[in-house]
């Protein structure tokens, strides 16, 4: 179906930071199918892991034990909880969408009959889903599908007085919101914002629910991007890097929230099934093992000082590993990315006048370098092209 625009490559394999096209020509891929590939393409322990559990067993559905769901879900509280245990409950789905429907639903079932407003924020991505979708606060993606389900409310991002007047303990059950605003042109919450809604969701009963789908699992330098502001919500949404490229998604929540579901409330054939939470589990220990909050914290940190020093570039948003670079005047992001491309270098503009960085967690100086020459090289064409009137197309 025409839901994407035609693809100008076709990659075939990766290894590490590089991918390779039906040609056979050579990459640098700074995107990470979206942040979602953290530990590089065809990462060895991911690889075994699956190809051991091919072996082995598939599927049996959730009406059965299938033997990794409980370490897996171990796993990931862990890692909630900062190294230790957070007390919590996890869901397993397959995508980052059904990791916020089945938050939005336990909202539902933790505030009961007429109290099921969930408050978002514009700019936010939370999913295509019909109920993630109207979540997500942008108006251009809900009209084609009007009329969107009922029981949503937006505020303006990072202003507490906006959000303050939308907390009508009455009907509303939960905020949901994104620590760094991905799709929206990676925006982060201002300091201090995430404390200041944690604190009015204590006051009013109302759950603080975080989509950490994007920011999660240490691509913002540390494990979950709202451990940066020492809060605790009440339920985290995960999934892109995951299973570093397997489709797998998770919702997190204090067990006295998850506690809210009864058995037969939700499901889902698929979620939690063994080729995925052998996925899963290598790639969270693989991560620990590396300690890929580090890595984002340092390779981030290289990659935003390299970034800052290229002509075009007007400011660099984000934490660690997620990074966007904001384009000067009229420099077009798309036409950018579509030069970088030609050049060899994988990116994209997740809004007008800016490019995502978003590498593997285990990329090099040295890449981080080649990757900063290519967009310099890229911007200075645009540059070029469009100073001389030429209509630039790539």
């Amino acid at each position: 179906m025409p839901t994407y625009r035609p693809a100008p490559v076709e990659f075939v394999s990766g290894e590490g930071c590089h991918l390779t096209d039906a040609n056979g020509k050579t990459y640098l891929d700074f995107l990470s199918g979206i942040a979602v590939t953290s530990l590089g393409h065809s990462h060895p322990a991911v690889r075994e892991a699956v190809s051991a559990q091919l072996g082995k067993l598939l599927h049996v559905s959730n009406l059965f034990q299938s033997g990794l769901n409980e370490e897996v879900a171990g796993m990931i509280d862990l890692l909630i909880g900062d190294g230790q245990l957070a007390g919590g409950k996890v869901f397993f789905t397959n995508s980052g969408a059904e990791s916020n429907e089945c938050a939005i639903k336990l909202a539902r079932r933790f505030g009961g009959h007429g109290r099921h407003v969930v408050v978002s924020a514009y700019g936010s991505f939370h999913g295509r889903t019909l109920a993630t979708l109207h979540a997500t606060g942008q108006p251009a993606k809900h009209e084609p599908f009007a009329p969107m389900p009922e029981g949503f409310r937006h505020v303006e991002y990072g202003d507490i007085q906006s959000l303050d007047r939308a907390l009508d303990a009455s009907v509303v059950a939960a905020v949901l919101l994104e620590c760094i605003e991905g799709e929206g042109g990676i925006i982060p919450a201002p300091p201090g914002y995430l404390k200041a809604v944690r604190q009015l969701c204590d006051e009013r009963n109302i759950l603080m629910m975080l989509d950490e789908v994007q920011t999660g699992l240490g691509r913002t330098g540390r494990w979950f991007a709202f451990q940066h502001e020492n809060i605790k919500p009440d339920v985290v949404t995960l999934a892109k890097a995951l299973g570093n490229g397997m489709p797998v998604g998770a919702c997190w929540a204090r067990s006295e929230v998850a506690d809210c579901f009864a058995a037969g409330d939700h499901g889902t054939t698929y979620g939690g099934q063994p080729l995925a939470m052998s996925a899963v589990r290598a790639t969270l220990q693989t991560m620990m093992d590396i300690d890929a909050p580090r890595l984002a914290r340092e390779r981030g940190a290289y990659l935003r000082h390299l970034a800052e020093q290229i002509p075009g570039v007007s400011l660099v948003r984000g934490e660690g590993l997620l990074l966007g670079l904001v384009l000067e005047g009229e420099l077009d992001a798309t036409k950018t990315v579509n030069e970088a491309l030609s050049r060899g270098l994988v990116l994209n503009s997740p809004a007008p006048r800016v490019i995502r960085l978003a590498p593997p967690l285990i990329v090099s100086p040295a890449e981080c370098s080649e990757a900063s020459a290519i967009i310099e090289l890229s911007l200075a064409a645009v540059r070029d092209a469009t100073d001389a009137g030429q209509g630039y197309s790539s």
